[in-house]
């Protein structure tokens, strides 16, 4: 990557793509009064927005056949695969990501899930209501098996959590690479048919790519052995369709899905009504304002000095 930008690249027109944008741009004009802000949800950015525009603020690109005017796109979300896969944000437009770390929630997201699977928190509900008294005895976290696809900054965090309450930490990489003092044993993807069968809980924190689009598809579920599937990663990393067979012939003993094929999750799809399965809406690890802010203030400094920021996504690896 080139140490410079584009020396043409002049950040003054700033759109935000958000439903919080005029708290975005209220948080932007108090470091940055001398730029222009304008805003509106994802769904209603036009192309009039973008053609007055020079730089675009958002998780996701709008539904519009180019990006106008905008030369400096800063993505707000964990992910960028809304701007690159399948079809890539073209590459004169500069793409930063924010430097929010969504790791702890995320943790937090994942341990409470496979808590309540551990503890049939559900099961307990269930009995509650009933006015049932019956004695339901929980499982453990200790001495279980964490295979953490992802070992980055958020699947850090996850491991650390897992690891935190006596589970064997397994992570898995493209590099096969991971931090020693969170992860007990590390493997490249390559390794993941191997690696399956000893996952009691089967945790995808990975990015959307060419690399990992449809990753965990009905031959890798099939290798599970009761594994609990947690994915917080990207719905296409998984086989959605599989999912119910994988579940019904005990591949897996459960999911708890907050990522999607298609978001939001259709009406008509089996998850909804299936009692071994956790639904929420994209909720795991939301964009904080107080956060984005940092990143996307040093990046504009950055472009600013004539430098490429040190949050420019990596257009090769795709993240």
């Amino acid at each position: 990557m080139s140490a410079r930008v584009n020396a043409k690249l002049s950040p003054k027109r700033i759109v935000i793509g958000a439903d919080q944008h005029a708290d975005f741009a209220a948080a932007f004009r108090q470091k940055r009064p001398d730029l222009e802000y304008r805003g509106a949800p994802l769904g209603e950015i036009n192309a009039d927005d973008l053609a007055w525009a020079d730089t675009y603020v958002g998780f996701k690109r709008p539904a519009l056949p180019t990006m106008g005017s905008v030369r400096w796109v800063h993505c707000t979300g964990a992910g960028v695969d809304a701007w690159l896969y399948p079809n890539e944000l073209p590459r004169e437009i500069l793409l930063t990501k924010t430097s929010e770390s969504f790791g702890p929630m995320i943790a937090e997201w994942a341990l409470g899930r496979a808590l309540a699977f551990s503890q049939h928190l559900r099961v307990l509900e269930e009995d509650q209501r009933a006015h049932r008294w019956r004695r339901e005895l929980p499982d453990f976290l200790r001495g279980t098996t964490a295979v953490i696809v992802g070992t980055g900054d958020v699947g850090t965090h996850v491991g650390h959590a897992f690891g935190a309450l006596g589970c064997t930490v397994h992570g898995v990489s493209r590099s096969g690479r991971g931090s020693r003092s969170v992860f007990s044993k590390l493997s490249p993807v390559a390794e993941l048919p191997e690696v399956l069968p000893s996952a009691d809980w089967l945790i995808l924190m990975i990015p959307l790519t060419a690399e990992t689009d449809g990753l965990i598809d009905r031959e890798m579920l099939a290798r599970c052995r009761g594994a609990v599937l947690i994915n917080a990663g990207r719905g296409k990393v998984v086989e959605e369709s599989a999912l119910p067979e994988a579940l019904d012939k005990g591949w897996l003993r459960g999911a708890a899905l907050d990522v999607f094929e298609i978001e939001p999750l259709p009406g008509n799809s089996p998850l909804w009504d299936d009692c071994r399965v956790m639904i929420s809406p994209h909720s795991s690890g939301p964009t904080t304002i107080a956060a984005t802010v940092p990143g996307f203030i040093e990046s504009l400094e950055s472009i600013e000095r004539g430098e490429v920021p040190a949050l420019a996504v990596d257009r090769e690896r795709q993240y």
